[in-house]
């Protein structure tokens, strides 16, 4: 029933704030909002510099199989077909931590990705996004001068990521890729200078 009372309450706050803007609270001290620093591996165990992607506008989603948002990898190939040759990437996190809705291994994620959805946009490594083993990409996407501190609320949770590789935007899960929220967003950064 815990569990059951957890998930309910993890989903009622997907559907809170649809965008979180800029928002600092406090005095406490704040990563610098920027991905560049980091290095993670893509889902075949490559290491990608996130500063290969210097000059390109990025979207950043904890993704899974088994959820109830599974459909917005429709949504997220969409938007980056339409956006690709303009500079627009898209880094797609597998994660296991809502709900236990990304049990497979990472070939199996690859499969039912390129299976099920023709997803052409890069996967990465299975990852954590909360507690002691979060990724250190997510604890600065997560607590940082230009959205603010909030955890993770559930999966396909979204951060835009500008030319510069600074964080700009972030977008909870109910909000689906391909909507104005989200696009007019990526077209103001890919014009930007």
């Amino acid at each position: 029933m815990k569990d059951f009372l957890r998930i309910v309450m993890a989903l009622i706050l997907s559907f809170l704030p649809q965008k979180i803007s800029s928002q600092t609270g406090g005095n406490e001290p704040r990563e610098k909002a920027n991905v560049y620093r980091f290095e993670v591996k893509d889902i075949d165990g490559n290491k990608v510099k996130l500063s290969d992607y210097n000059g390109k506008v990025l979207l950043i989603v904890n993704v899974a199989s088994e959820c109830g948002f599974t459909p917005q990898y429709e949504g997220l190939e969409k938007i980056y077909r339409k956006y690709k040759d303009r500079g627009f990437e898209i880094l797609a996190f597998p994660c296991n931590d809502f709900g236990k809705q990304e049990p497979g291994a990472n070939e199996e994620i690859k499969n039912f990705c390129s299976s099920k959805f023709d997803v052409t946009f890069k996967l990465f490594d299975k990852i954590k996004v909360l507690g002691s083993e979060k990724e250190p990409l997510y604890g600065t996407l997560t607590d940082n001068s230009a959205t603010g501190k909030s955890n993770i609320k559930w999966n396909f949770e979204k951060f835009l990521i500008d030319k510069n590789g600074n964080i700009a935007a972030r977008f909870r899960s109910a909000v689906k890729p391909e909507s104005p929220k989200i696009t007019k967003e990526i077209e103001k950064l890919l014009t930007s200078e």
